[in-house]
């Protein structure tokens, strides 16, 4: 992803903080109703509760699904929003400050760690994996990945002279890094649940 030069903020820059600040509201918010759901009624079968291996019931009502003493899904809820009103913002020719596009980036950050804890947790101690939380893990490290780079090429994040040639090739490249990382999570899924991947053919 690339934009023009200087310090405005390029469309695209935009629309990936609408799309991912959107996509990531609206799984946490599916996940917040079926949540509510189970509470009221605890024989409540939510719809992405798919199969043995592919379920969310059973990882919301874990203890990694209330890490901070409530709902993950509610810190989904607030942190999507903002980050989609921010697109808003930067898609109708606003500009956001330094200290915001910082602030933006250290969380995004602190989002992707927690988010591949998360994964972890899934894959390795509960045992499930959350159609709708694999949504919030694809969306949260699509953000980091290219707000941090939108930082990167514009300065905002200090880049020494030796690092700018390796900036310059991950810019180059950065769909297939992104792809790449991705391809990583999926391998980790697909030989996690081997046994219950290969049944189904």
């Amino acid at each position: 992803m690339t934009e023009p030069r200087g310090g405005r903020p390029g469309r695209r820059t935009g629309l990936l903080l609408v799309l991912t600040g959107g996509a990531g509201w609206l799984a946490s918010f599916q996940l917040t109703v079926d949540d509510w759901r189970l509470l009221k009624d605890p024989t409540y079968r939510p719809p992405c509760n798919i199969s043995p291996v592919v379920s969310c019931g059973s990882v919301m009502a874990s203890p990694e699904g209330s890490v901070f003493g409530f709902p993950n899904m509610v810190l989904g809820l607030a942190a999507f929003a903002a980050v989609a009103v921010l697109g808003l913002v930067v898609l109708t020719g606003g500009r956001l400050s330094r200290a915001l596009w910082l602030g933006l980036n250290a969380g995004a950050a602190a989002g992707v760690v927690f988010v591949h804890w998360l994964i972890h947790a899934s894959l390795f101690g509960l045992g499930r994996l959350c159609p709708y939380c694999v949504v919030v893990w694809a969306v949260t490290i699509a953000l980091f990945w290219y707000v941090t780079l939108r930082n990167l090429r514009h300065g905002l994040i200090p880049v020494p002279a030796a690092g700018r040639r390796p900036l310059a090739l991950v810019l180059e490249t950065h769909g297939l890094l992104l792809a790449a990382w991705y391809g990583l999570i999926a391998v980790l899924v697909l030989t996690r649940f081997w046994p219950y991947w290969s049944s189904l053919l």
